[in-house]
């Protein structure tokens, strides 16, 4: 005989394609250009390592949600714990590195230079990655 929570955790496993997608929208994913490739590659790096590779990046966007897709739903299918998503909320804002003081005292020289803080230079240089 079947229990009803047997019945709530079956029904719990079985996911829509529409349901499976939506979960998926809910990780990051990126579509750069990649000097050394000579190519678009598209990440999900919270789903799974490597990427999607092309020259339009478009086409690489639509295939590397579809790639998105297919891995929540392997991962839905085996019982695995989907990882957890990150959204812009759950980074503080705050990056603390190490360097070398004179790359330092460069980096705060070249930033007066230009009329910014070093905080400005460094946040801007970043972006640029």
């Amino acid at each position: 005989m079947t229990t009803a929570g047997q019945l709530k955790q079956c029904n719990s496993n079985t996911r829509t394609r529409t349901q499976i997608k939506k979960l998926a929208t809910q990780y990051p994913k990126f579509v750069e250009w990649s000097e050394e490739d000579d190519c678009f590659v598209g990440r999900c790096p919270l789903l799974f390592v490597g990427g999607v590779h092309g020259n339009d990046e478009a086409k690489v966007y639509r295939e590397l949600c579809a790639v998105a897709e297919e891995r929540v739903g392997i991962l839905h299918k085996d019982g695995t714990p989907l990882p957890k998503p990150k959204r812009s909320a759950d980074y503080s804002g705050k990056f603390m590195i190490r360097i070398d003081p004179a790359v330092r005292q460069r980096l705060a020289l070249k930033a007066v230079s230009t009329g910014e803080s070093l905080n400005q230079l460094v946040s801007r240089t970043l972006a640029k990655a």
